[in-house]
């Protein structure tokens, strides 16, 4: 259970909290990672964290569901209070700057500087705005009050989200499960197939109502599915189309005839000719649906049957894992699990096992088991080639090219190895120990961030005399536990620079400057790389920092 009220709400998102972030902004990242699902660069792209935004504290663009998502964020402090209508109002007027294009473009000029100008930009609202719905969401940590709700009746393109939606749909990442009390089903009149294992694992298959499904513990606060491979995955064409045969009661008899039905785990069953009664139970296979089937209670009839299979065995067992996997055979492929098996990243893997056994392993596909030592996915390798390689740090937010369009320039080549992987690896760590003295910390936590910077090292070791055998053998760098602690540490001195430079080149631009555009912005970190770089080159000359060939050269024994 978690812990809404002021301050003890702080801890959920202590790690998005900071001086120049609104706790509430910290609240709404929260939010969309646990709720929306987003991952942390995601939801932080979705926020406005500094003030005068227009009273828009974040923008999320569902692009499958054709939907323009407004926020509202606030903390309260008071315990045991309710909000009315007031600030709901002042909500409703916020979202009427974005009825029109001409409204949001309006919205963007005025905002000037502020982040949701550079937000609306780069979600392209105004091109948007004409084929896409616009809804408000508004969150807090209360409750609503009469006035609230009354008001809510006449705004229904506002979706509140308070203390009890939050506390009631939360999912904890531990298995700290509720006892789900008993659950009974009518199957009077109807055939059921048996199937008997042994004496404490047997099946039922049986077409059970729909109606009687949703009344199962579990499906709001989404502990039913606690051993399924997924949550709902929201408004996807294939539960659009499962809503629409929900909301179509002429349909209702053929359900079971083109549904491919539900999966319940059970520790017990127990049935006779008129019911059937389930305790202990998960759902492992059907959460979409059921989802589905939950949110559009009032079209179900009684003619609605949900064909479903009822095994019993313990849901934490081997064998129920097992059927949880191959029960859920419908997920979709994704662009990195057709390039996990082709021979680039298969050298790579292999090169792993060779040289790197016990202290890295390359993950070339999702859900592989884990080897010895520090983990790499070809995701992330693709990401640190992009930056160091490619030399394109403003692009690593579109992972998605790593599998697609820049696979082959990425890892279709010789440079592409092994090593050359974790000599990006042992960048980036230095790097990521660098970033808490970067002065402006919203700009230093931004995943973004890292690879900027990992360009920049490799612009300046290009310079260096040691820069062709860095780039042609990396594994003289990096092979052995010995060289790979001392080039830490002698890059770690050349990131250590550029962190102090960064300060003074970021000062300029103030706390609020929009980092997440520029760091997407190839011209700003091509001209803050030349700055840096030059910079860097002049204190080498002038003899104030040694270069890296120095320091490597004498330290041999480097132990950090």
């Amino acid at each position: 259970m978690i812990d809404v009220d002021y301050p003890a709400m702080l801890s959920l998102f202590k790690e998005h909290l900071n001086p120049k972030r609104s706790e509430s902004a910290s609240f709404l990242i929260w939010y969309l990672e646990k709720y929306y699902r987003l991952d942390a660069l995601d939801a932080t792209d979705a926020v406005c964290d500094q003030s005068n935004d227009k009273g828009v504290d974040g923008i999320f663009v569902d692009d499958s569901d054709q939907t323009i998502i407004i926020f509202q964020s606030k903390i309260s402090q008071k315990i045991n209070s309710s909000i009315g209508d007031a600030a709901l109002r002042t909500f409703d007027g916020t979202l009427n700057q974005f009825k029109t294009a001409d409204s949001i473009k309006h919205v963007a000029d005025s905002a000037g500087e502020n982040q949701v100008a550079a937000l609306i930009k780069r979600l392209d609202l105004v091109n948007k705005i004409g084929s896409y719905d616009v809804r408000g969401e508004f969150l807090v940590n209360l409750d609503l009050d009469h006035n609230g709700k009354d008001f809510l009746t006449g705004a229904p393109n506002i979706t509140f989200v308070g203390r009890s939606k939050l506390l009631s749909s939360y999912i904890s990442d531990e298995r700290d499960l509720p006892n789900h009390p008993p659950a009974t089903f009518d199957i009077f009149g109807l055939d059921v197939a048996k199937y008997t294992v042994d004496a404490s694992r047997n099946a039922i298959i049986a077409p059970v109502k729909a109606a009687e499904l949703i009344k199962l513990n579990g499906i709001e606060d989404q502990s039913i599915f606690a051993y399924n491979v997924r949550g709902p995955l929201g408004k996807t064409k294939i539960n659009r189309e499962i809503v629409l045969s929900i909301n179509d009661n002429q349909k209702h008899k053929l359900f079971p005839l083109f549904h491919n039905g539900i999966t319940i785990i059970a520790s017990s069953i127990s049935s006779d000719e008129n019911s059937l009664t389930i305790s202990g139970y998960y759902v492992v296979n059907g959460c979409q649906s059921l989802s589905s089937l939950y949110n559009n209670a009032t079209a179900i009839t009684d003619e609605l049957r949900v064909l479903t299979k009822f095994i019993q065995m313990d849901p934490s067992s081997p064998e129920a894992g097992m059927i949880t996997a191959f029960s859920n055979n419908q997920n979709g492929v994704r662009p990195r699990d057709f390039k996990a098996n082709t021979s680039p990243q298969i050298r790579i893997q292999n090169e792993f096992k060779l040289h790197y056994a016990g202290k890295y392993y390359y993950e070339i596909k999702r859900g592989e088991p884990a080897g010895h030592g520090v983990g790499i996915s070809n995701e992330d390798a693709g990401l640190y080639l992009m930056a160091f390689d490619l030399k394109q740090p403003w692009a690593t937010h579109r992972k998605y090219e790593v599998f697609e369009d820049k696979h082959n320039d990425l890892f279709a080549r010789p440079q592409a190895t092994a090593d050359r992987i974790v000599l990006c690896r042992t960048i980036v760590d230095s790097i990521k120990a660098e970033l808490s003295n970067i002065e402006n910390q919203l700009f230093a936590k931004y995943v973004l961030t890292q690879y900027a910077i990992l360009y920049i090292v490799r612009e300046i070791l290009d310079k260096d005399s040691l820069s062709e055998k860095i780039l042609k053998t990396p594994e003289f760098f990096v092979r052995t536990d010995a060289d790979r602690t001392r080039f830490k540490w002698a890059v770690g001195r050349i990131i250590s620079d550029i962190v102090s430079d960064l300060n003074e080149e970021l000062k300029e631009y103030g706390d609020n400057f929009d980092y997440r555009s520029k760091l997407r912005d190839s011209n700003w970190i091509t001209e803050v790389k030349k700055k840096l770089v030059a910079t860097h080159s002049k204190m080498i000359k002038r003899k104030v920092i040694d270069d890296f060939t120095t320091d490597w050269q004498s330290n041999h024994q480097v132990q950090l």
